[in-house]
């Protein structure tokens, strides 16, 4: 075998899906509204950890265009790729981060996944121990908009792989 067979070429992949619907064609002033909201919900927070903490809510939630988004924003922001492939597993590689982010990537998880209905005292109590109440606020804010952003991209199969950082801010 050449060094060329072992290289996979368009036709080696599945085929790509087509979105189900243009959603932010189709509802455009939710789509500003989003768009509006998720600047809003980052204002006062450091770029990387809101990039971690959309990718992270978006693994959780499988949503394929969101964790190409966010995790390209977040190499671009100068997140180090070691640090995002082990975010899925984030409780096995805590010394990739500091406790400031463990909190918030906790808190990501309890917004994110409402199973029990509540986010746990004990994840709220740690969050504002690393967070001002303000900063808290905003963060709370940025995990409930990319959990939005999801459902949006989850509902209507939008396609990732064709995002380039700085196309779009959310």
């Amino acid at each position: 075998m050449t060094t060329n067979e072992h290289r996979h070429t368009p036709s080696d992949h599945a085929p790509e899906h087509p979105a189900r619907l243009a959603w932010a064609t189709l509802a455009p002033e939710v789509y500003k509204a989003m768009v509006r909201l998720d600047a809003a919900s980052r204002k006062g927070l450091d770029p990387k950890l809101v990039e971690l903490v959309k990718v992270r809510a978006s693994q959780i939630n499988r949503c394929a265009l969101c964790l190409d988004m966010h995790s390209k924003d977040a190499l671009a922001a100068g997140e180090s790729v070691e640090r995002l492939v082990q975010l899925s597993a984030w409780e096995e590689s805590q010394h990739f981060y500091t406790e400031k982010e463990l909190a918030a990537i906790e808190l990501t998880e309890a917004v994110t996944v409402l199973t029990d209905g509540f986010v746990p005292d004990e994840v709220y109590a740690k969050a504002a121990e690393h967070f001002e109440e303000a900063e808290l606020a905003q963060l709370i804010a940025a995990v409930t908009v990319i959990n939005a952003w999801n459902r949006f991209g989850v509902a209507t199969r939008q396609v990732p792989g064709h995002y380039t950082p700085g196309d779009l801010k959310h």
